[in-house]
């Protein structure tokens, strides 16, 4: 049988347990204040970095983002675009539409979005920090991609993973990736253990003590004792 893809791990857990697992390896990842824009579903990839600026001039340009959009030739992009200034929109119907028809799985905007229908119309999902009506023509223009950006504090570059759902949106370094992944798999079941435990009736002070959650370090959650 075909082992799952490092792809697959990642879609298999959720951002709180992702950002468990950056936690205990002291590694930056987890923001705040990106979340969905209409209710979309989780997004799983890897990134594609877009830097917007303002712009400083009236010469006419190309629309911010739709030369990245252009170049994507593979089916795991999730842009992720850095940049964004309050109330003025970076993203939009038509750029949804466009990255849809490419198989890009979804837009991650340190920012806001506009024509948030039109997204949502034809399942695109947008996360980012709120909606506007205010086009960036003229105001906002891409001044890079595919280099490290700053989103939400913390840095993400070009082919990190990227996960996001209702609860936000984490960014894994590549080279770190199967280390995250092991350990959050491993929360995942110390949790789901836990859980079990409280159902049955164990008190929840004692499922939650630190200590059970200090136990992922040192031993599989198989290991320890939650009857």
């Amino acid at each position: 049988m075909a082992q799952p893809s490092l792809l697959d791990r990642l879609a298999a857990l959720d951002t709180n347990t992702v950002s468990d697992a950056l936690d205990f390896l002291g590694l930056p990842g987890a923001t705040y204040g990106l979340r969905p824009l209409w209710r979309c579903p989780k997004i799983v990839g890897r990134a594609s970095t877009v830097q917007l600026g303002p712009k400083t001039d009236a010469q006419p340009t190309v629309h911010l983002i739709s030369p990245v959009i252009e170049a994507v030739s593979a089916d795991d992009r999730v842009l992720v675009i850095a940049g964004g200034v309050n109330g003025i929109s970076c993203w939009g119907d038509i750029l949804a539409n466009a990255a849809h028809v490419k198989h890009i799985r979804g837009t991650i905007i340190d920012g806001a979005s506009r024509d948030i229908e039109g997204s949502e119309s034809i399942g695109y999902p947008v996360y980012g920090r709120g909606i506007t009506m205010v086009s960036a023509r003229n105001r906002i223009i891409q001044v890079d991609s595919g280099k490290p950006i700053q989103v939400a504090g913390v840095t993400v570059q070009e082919d990190d993973y990227v996960i996001a759902d209702r609860c936000g949106t984490v960014f894994v370094p590549t080279g770190h990736i199967e280390a995250v992944l092991d350990l959050g798999e491993r929360i995942a079941r110390r949790q789901n253990d836990m859980v079990a435990a409280v159902r049955a009736g164990r008190s929840v002070a004692q499922v939650m003590h630190d200590k059970e959650f200090e136990a992922i370090r040192t031993r599989t959650p198989e290991s320890g004792d939650l009857s």
